[in-house]
């Protein structure tokens, strides 16, 4: 990948993240929305973030937040933008109309080389790719919000993503600093939003049966699980928690398996069916109070980012 050119497609809250974890290791990035207002508008804002990670020690990179915003540059068209690129990330909503739309523009425009990266969440990357000319080439990188404090990035392939794609993707994403898990086939919702839906359907089953408010069924993760999850994960946590995993099948296991056929499965996450679970919710933080929240969130997740950091070096050196 011998260019240095990234596209961006897409302004929002993602593509901001994605364009500056790109400048931080000295890529240049073109980034393109649908009005140029949109891109004036996201790169002030950029500016603005990358100057306030400087201020508080946290910016990634060795270049100043201005030596990395000046590798930003806005761009009025999708040719302008995917032009030369080595690798194209979109990050446009999630809807599966807009994505075929678009993926069938940018396989117009791009060269043989080009990586054609979706953010998507849930959908997989055959259902957006598959009549495309390079479809060897296209991939999803979907990262985990906000991406810059919270590194893991899923690496879905479609079936006939080239082994080429998936190393490259694989390689670029470490290079950013962020921690690729790549998956051998695709599957609806990946890995991460499976398991965080299944965790969603107990907590509304908790909440609407009465059993726990949501506020405690909150905290069961926040003062819980949690800290146990914030170095590892659950596979490892049982594997600590007994003289290995298997010492912990034999011990829980047949309690797992108890307890798992009492859980009712999926929930009826549509309204009115979730009002009052929603209502909780309004309550612990009231919607006028989100954003402030949301930055509350961002100063922990940024310290929690400075602590992983340091802990890692001290890895390196034991």
């Amino acid at each position: 990948m011998e260019s240095k050119k990234i596209g961006i497609v897409g302004s929002g809250l993602i593509g901001r993240s994605w364009a500056m974890l790109f400048t931080s290791v000295g890529y240049h990035v073109a980034i393109y929305d649908v009005t140029i207002d949109q891109v004036t508008s996201s790169l002030a804002e950029v500016l603005k973030q990358l100057q306030e990670l400087e201020a508080s020690g946290m910016l990634r990179g060795t270049d100043d937040a201005q030596t990395q915003h000046n590798r930003l540059t806005g761009t009025a068209t999708l040719k302008e933008c995917v032009c030369d690129a080595m690798f194209v990330q979109e990050c446009i909503p999630e809807n599966l109309d807009l994505k075929i739309k678009l993926f069938a523009e940018l396989d117009k425009l791009v060269g043989e080389n080009t990586i054609l990266s979706s953010s998507t969440s849930c959908i997989m990357p055959s259902k957006f790719t598959e009549p495309l000319v390079h479809r060897e080439n296209c991939i999803v990188s979907h990262p985990v919000n906000p991406p810059y404090f919270v590194p893991l990035v899923e690496v879905v392939p479609a079936p006939w993503t080239s082994a080429s794609t998936v190393s490259r993707t694989k390689e670029l994403m470490t290079e950013l600093g962020q921690e690729p898990v790549v998956f051998s086939k695709e599957l609806p919702g990946f890995g991460l939003n499976r398991i965080q839906y299944v965790i969603l359907n107990e907590c509304y089953h908790l909440v609407q049966d009465g059993v726990l408010s949501a506020r405690d069924v909150d905290k069961l993760m926040s003062c819980g699980l949690g800290p146990r999850y914030t170095w590892m994960g659950p596979l490892e946590t049982a594997h600590l928690n007994a003289d290995g995993l298997g010492s912990y099948i034999e011990r829980y296991g047949p309690t797992i398996m108890d307890v798992s056929s009492t859980m009712k499965g999926n929930a009826d996450w549509s309204l009115p069916a979730a009002n009052d679970l929603v209502q909780q919710c309004n309550d612990m933080i009231p919607i006028d109070r989100l954003e402030a929240r949301r930055v509350w969130r961002d100063e922990r997740l940024t310290a929690f980012a400075a602590l992983r950091t340091q802990m890692k070096r001290k890895e390196k050196t034991d």
